[in-house]
């Protein structure tokens, strides 16, 4: 069973330096219908104006995952990290007990596009931890490439939940399978560009939730960029 959520019925809020589209309740945005999927809690798709940035805040007890799609973000942390985000990059922050940070677009003109994600822990009070690791355009191209587990196997970031999140990138026709393990269920997210998805088109910033079928089946229309969420 394929279950859609268009982008267009996505909360959004605009704040100026900020336009975020919230696929679940988060914030001022609250929808019971969308608070979540499994243990997925939060996508936001940020677009952060020049100079603009979150000033230092705090989290707790959950998984944060950024995925930036376009231009540089520049984090800060209580753990003593200091980085910038770039297409390609992946961060995991693991705030545990708690960890505050801040996040600003490096560039002072151009707009900086991400995805924020925030996955329930397996547990609380966790110690905080970072990760950010690089994966080339070609380790994505045509395939399903692995980017967060819960091992950090074929050198994946580590989070601590039982999520498998693979990210791909499909030119026109170009087209990637996967077997559904029973008792999985996948969120997939487009995030760029458009997809057909087990017969079904998206566009970006739509998504679909994928349970009780076998098989998934990606085809690209449009230099697509997918992120595919593999949950308990």
């Amino acid at each position: 069973m394929l279950t859609l959520r268009k982008a267009n019925d996505r909360g959004n809020a605009d704040h100026g330096w900020l336009n975020s589209y919230h696929t679940f309740s988060f914030a001022n945005y609250y929808d019971p219908a969308h608070m979540g999927f499994r243990k997925l809690r939060v996508i936001n798709d940020d677009f952060v104006s020049g100079g603009g940035g979150f000033a230092p805040h705090s989290h707790r007890d959950m998984e944060i995952i950024t995925y930036v799609l376009e231009g540089a973000l520049e984090h800060q942390d209580s753990m003593g990290n200091q980085s910038v985000i770039r297409p390609g990059e992946v961060q995991r922050m693991t705030a545990g007990t708690g960890v505050t940070h801040s996040e600003y677009n490096a560039s002072k003109t151009d707009a900086v596009h991400l995805l924020q994600i925030w996955v329930l822990p397996e547990r609380s009070s966790l110690e905080p931890g970072y990760e950010q690791k690089f994966y080339t355009p070609e380790e994505k191209q045509g395939k399903l490439r692995l980017i967060a587990s819960q091992d950090g196997r074929d050198g994946s970031v580590t989070v601590h939940q039982d999520l498998n999140l693979y990210a791909t990138v499909l030119g026109n026709g170009e087209k990637v399978t996967q077997e559904i393990q029973p008792d999985r269920h996948l969120w997939i997210q487009v995030a760029r560009g458009s997809a057909i998805v087990n017969g079904e088109v998206l566009t970006v910033g739509d998504a679909a939730a994928i349970a009780a079928e076998s098989t998934l089946e990606l085809v690209g229309q449009d230099n697509a960029e997918i992120l595919v969420f593999d949950l308990a």
